[in-house]
Formats: structure tokens, sequence, C-alpha cells
């Protein structure tokens, strides 16, 4: 199987960095903060879209500042407030073991989802990161999730896409892969099972039953 995995909220939790990434270029663009709650439902989302929902109003101009307000704590304090999920490298481990073959697929730049994934030393599990350029304004997660099939030349039905948002399941579902919610992460369960998920995991652990052991899990979450 060809396991796609969405990386802030699946892999990672990231969000601690980047609520104080983005009220940082709020704060440089001479904006008031906007509230963890408001900013942790976000992530997930690129950050153009980000800043256009919480900047009113904004420019092209004033989004382009806080992007590179953004960049530059992230490239040098952001990244490191971040934390694997209890369970990752292991579970990772275990997959690749199995004969699994895995892909990044996240709303993050390809260079800064590569530079965490080096960081936390999890990038040699992964054949493949796909994400967009650093000078994309947006993110189209379908298109990345066709990348990953054009990488590993797999049909539909054998791939699986494991994410904590809608654009993850909604990615996955529009080349026709399964998609798996990561309950652990940033969306909610009705969130994911309205969206089409085949299966909410609670935990990592969870997780890697549905994978490894599938006709010993249910089909709606532990």
């Amino acid at each position: 199987m060809h396991l796609f995995f969405d990386l802030d909220g699946t892999l990672t939790d990231s969000c601690t960095g980047i609520i104080r990434c983005v009220n940082h270029a709020l704060e440089a663009g001479g904006r008031a903060p906007e509230t963890d709650e408001r900013l942790r439902g976000m992530i997930g989302q690129s950050l153009t879209r980000v800043f256009g929902a919480v900047m009113t109003p904004a420019d092209e101009a004033a989004i382009d500042c806080a992007l590179a307000a953004y960049r530059e704590r992230f490239d040098a304090i952001g990244i490191f407030e971040n934390a694997l999920y209890p369970g990752v490298p292991d579970a990772l481990a275990r997959l690749r073991a199995a004969g699994h073959r895995l892909q990044v697929v996240t709303a993050k730049p390809t260079p800064a989802a590569s530079r965490v994934l080096a960081h936390f030393d999890i990038d040699h599990y992964f054949d493949a990161v796909h994400g967009p350029a650093l000078t994309d304004r947006g993110c189209d997660k379908a298109m990345l999730v066709g990348r990953a099939l054009a990488r590993c030349r797999a049909r539909a039905g054998d791939a699986m896409m494991i994410g904590d948002r809608v654009d993850d399941v909604l990615a996955a579902s529009a080349h026709g892969v399964r998609a798996v919610g990561a309950g652990w992460g940033y969306g909610s369960t009705q969130e994911l099972t309205g969206a089409g998920a085949v299966y909410v995991a609670g935990d990592i652990e969870d997780l890697l039953r549905y994978l490894l052991h599938p006709t010993t899990t249910s089909s709606s979450g532990p």
C-alpha cells in the first residue's frame, strides 16, 4: 500500500509554532493578534488563506509582507516550537517494515516540510515530499495527491491518504483515494467522517491496527 501522510496535525503537533508565527506576522504589520482558538482551527490551510481570513482588509502586498514575516520567524524559531506526536517514528518504521511505501502530502511549502522531517529525523521513512513551492500563493492539495500517485505509479485503490482535516479527505477523494482521519490532530471526527473518511483513528496505535490488521478494526473508529 502507498500511504500519503499529511504533516501538521498528523505527524507533528506544530500548533504552538504556527500560532506564534502568524501572530508575529500580524503584529509586524501593525495588526492585533488573533486568538489561539481561531488560528488552531485554520491549521492545515495554506498561509495565504489564513492571512486572507484574519487580515481585513487584505491586499496581495499586505499578505506578501505577512508571509515574509511569518517565514522569517518560522525559519529561526517556529520550526522548533513543534513536536512529533507520540509513537510516530515507531509507527513509520513498522509500516515500512510491513512493506508500505510512504510519502508526505502537505500544505506546508516543500522546503519547510523537508526541513521539519529532517529536524525530527524521520525524513528517511519517506520516498517523497509534496507541498507547494515557496512562491505559490495557495495550495491545491488534490494536485499534490495527484503528484504522489504519479510518483509511485499507483492505482487509486492501492493508495491511502492519512490526514487530520477535511482538505486531506477531499483531496484524496478527488482521485478516488481512500482517506483515513488522524483523530488526534486539529480536525474533528465529525468533520472527517462528513467529508468521507473511511475511518478515523483515535491515536497512532489505532492507525497501526487499522493499516496492519484491518479485519480486526471496526469501520467507524475506536
